[in-house]
């Protein structure tokens, strides 16, 4: 059968050089399809035919070099064996690239990731684009697997295990200068140079660089099995096995037969299909296509972003200011309060300090955040941001003061996480610029954004939300203005729930244990503790005007007390240098019961909000409370578990439960419309 080659470009230079440019049709981003690599295993016959001097594979894309395999054609893939006869393709047609008698090279400019980069390791040479747009990566243990068309063997074989298995292990994508750096690329270039450069690679055929000492030494049988054993520890802090399986995986298939390429690469082979029968890949590649549906909702040409300014200078507003001059934008920051703008400039201080490699980076991010405790910045602002405590009154005699300095086209936000925007806009002459711009705590780390709106918000304010958003690297999440909104409304029920099974006598320790157990990233009574007491103190006396929670006696005790938590070094768990003191020995209760209390509010709170259209469909529901909470990502969102587990199954368990602890779990409405 003869294969068409639609998605490939062929062209010889006057060098001699046969270039392939990858350009799949019908997509503005390359992925190596079935298709792509079966028209890459004709190319190869023609290479060996007509023996060129060198090949070179680059891009024809403006976005990038290959985001990867097909993620699509990993769903259609029903058994083991279907899953071996996709991953065998791939590595069959590399393993021949890698073979051909000419030199081979990567000319990789934007994105490479997972299956780009297999390829590129393939090759004999790899040159990078010298530009922040580079990034080049092994992903895959984010999808529940691991590199599969002899990544791992490669990468390991080429560079220092320490590092080679760190990136595979973290998923993290380098830079063009770290891949460099890492020994992963050979050149980086400039735009204007980077053509030829890569022609010389192919012309000149430098020696290959080769492991260093420490590499090999630690490659050794002995070190291998220590260094494997370290690794595994350092990943179960963060990914327990039964969990994540792929990063064990991984390591297995390195531990075991590292030194044998051939039998290496079988059971490369072998691991991957393997994982892909299990739920866990499954889950994964929805939060995947969750997270692109997230980012696909608005354009980042909606909105000309120069500069914001945030009135607010408290933990929330502080770090907003500090992540929006973190990503190259011009911010001025405004207080009453002197000191809690310097308290805000040193938490800035130490985030560019983490987040950028030089000090250049780091003091052009500071010169870019402004403190402004005149409010001058709001008359030059894109967008303002008001992050002030949860008071309606000040929210407000705020808006009465800015409102008539702002530009007309500004976006005028607020950070609120409770008081629903039909109340705050009552005041304002034009209540159709209002909108919820909600960050999470912390702001660096939760990638999730609510973008709040109202019946009277304007289509234009929300695209704008978006795609400032967009602008800053969040994701956003559109949500009807509403007590809590969609994320703090379901996670408070599940907070409250932990803080009642304290009350009760169980454990702070066993609480957690449980959630920790189901998958969720951090225990409830821990995460009250680091949200802060006082605020969720708040946002449950909120919520309490609207729905059935009523506030723990534990909770408001607590805040009495002023143990607000991490903050104060004491709430439900004692804190020393920021690290919760956990007793070991603590009882650790009926553990099912406790899990099933926890979740079971939270999946009751998930039906209700699907029930009141909080949002448009129950995957932007999964997709905010995986992406806004930290929700079990192995388990696809909270409404995605519940249809896998049953929803007959649970709640028939909830009504139990309901006999056992109170109409709180009585199975609401909303679970009729999930199907």
């Amino acid at each position: 059968m003869s294969i068409e080659i639609s998605d490939w470009q062929v062209h010889s230079d006057d060098e001699g050089i046969l270039w392939l440019t990858l350009d799949k049709q019908d997509t503005a981003t390359n992925v190596l399809s079935a298709s792509v690599l079966d028209q890459l295993n004709v190319l190869i016959d023609q290479v060996l035919q007509n023996n060129p001097v060198a090949v070179i594979i680059r891009s024809g894309k403006k976005s990038g070099f290959i985001a990867g395999a097909d993620v699509r054609e990993f769903l259609q893939v029903s058994n083991r064996q279907e899953a071996l006869i996709m991953i065998k393709r791939g590595q069959k047609v590399f393993t021949r690239l890698e073979s051909l008698p000419c030199p081979t090279v990567a000319l990789i400019e934007g994105f490479c990731m997972g299956g780009g980069t297999e390829l590129a390791l393939a090759c004999d040479y790899r040159v990078a684009l010298d530009d922040s747009a580079t990034k080049i990566g092994l992903p895959e243990v984010k999808l529940g697997i691991h590199p599969a068309f002899g990544g791992l063997v490669r990468l390991t074989e080429k560079i220092n295990p320490l590092k080679s298995l760190e990136m595979m292990l973290s998923g993290r994508a380098l830079s063009a200068r770290q891949a460099k750096s890492m020994g992963l690329v050979d050149l980086i270039q400039p735009q204007r140079q980077i053509k030829r450069a890569a022609q010389q690679l192919a012309l000149l055929r430098p020696e290959k660089r080769s492991m260093p000492w420490l590499g090999k030494l630690l490659s050794l049988p002995g070190f291998r099995h220590l260094l494997t054993s370290f690794m595994k520890k350092q990943v179960a802090k963060k990914a327990p096995r039964q969990h994540y399986p792929a990063p064990y995986a991984l390591l297995d298939v390195w531990c075991k037969y590292y030194g044998n390429k051939k039998r290496m690469m079988e059971e490369e082979a072998n691991s991957v299909a393997r994982l892909m029968q299990g739920e866990t890949v499954r889950n994964l590649i929805r939060v995947f296509f969750l997270q692109t549906r997230l980012k696909g909702l608005g354009d980042k040409k909606s909105l000309k972003l120069r500069h914001v300014h945030v009135i607010g200078a408290g933990i929330m507003g502080g770090d907003i200011a500090a992540w929006c001059a973190l990503r190259g934008i011009i911010v001025t920051l405004q207080d009453r309060e002197p000191e809690y703008l310097s308290d805000a400039m040193k938490r800035a201080h130490k985030l560019f300090a983490r987040k950028l490699k030089t000090t250049h980076e780091r003091n052009a991010a500071l010169d870019r955040l402004i403190p402004d405790c005149n409010g001058y910045g709001v008359e030059k602002a894109d967008v303002i941001i008001e992050a002030i405590f949860e008071d309606k009154d000040a929210k407000q005699a705020i808006y009465r003061d800015i409102e008539r300095r702002m530009k007309p086209d500004a976006v005028l936000a607020t950070n609120t996480s409770s008081i629903p925007l039909e109340v705050l806009a009552t005041v304002l002459k034009n209540p159709k610029r209002l909108i919820g711009i909600h960050f999470f705590n912390p702001v660096a780390m939760m990638p999730l954004v609510e973008i709040v709106k109202t019946a009277e918000t304007s289509a234009n304010t929300i695209q704008q939300a978006i795609a400032f958003t967009l602008h800053i690297g969040k994701l956003p999440l559109p949500v009807k203005s509403s007590p809590g909104f969609l994320v703090n409304r379901i996670l408070m029920p599940y907070l409250v729930e932990a803080i009642t099974l304290y009350d009760e006598g169980v454990s702070p320790e066993a609480i957690d244990k449980a959630a920790l157990d189901f998958g969720m990233p951090m225990g409830p009574v821990e995460l009250a503790d680091t949200v802060g007491l006082d605020i969720c103190y708040s946002v449950a006396e909120n919520l309490a005007q609207a729905s059935d929670i009523s506030v723990p006696s534990g909770l408001e005790k607590m805040v009495n007390n002023k143990n607000l938590g991490k903050k104060t070094g004491r709430g439900f768990y004692k804190y020393k240098n920021g690290k919760p003191i956990k007793d070991r020995d603590a009882d650790q209760g009926d553990q099912k019961m406790i899990q099933n209390r926890l979740i079971f509010r939270f999946l009751n709170e998930s039906a209700s909000c699907i029930a009141e259209k909080i949002v448009d469909d129950k995957d932007m529901l999964d997709a905010g409370l995986i992406f806004g909470t930290g929700f079990a990502p192995f388990r696809g969102g909270p409404l995605n578990y519940s249809l896998q587990q049953g929803i007959e199954s649970i709640t028939g368990t909830m009504r139990e439960y309901e006999s056992k602890y109170g109409e709180r779990f009585s199975p609401v409405k909303g679970w009729k419309l999930i199907k």
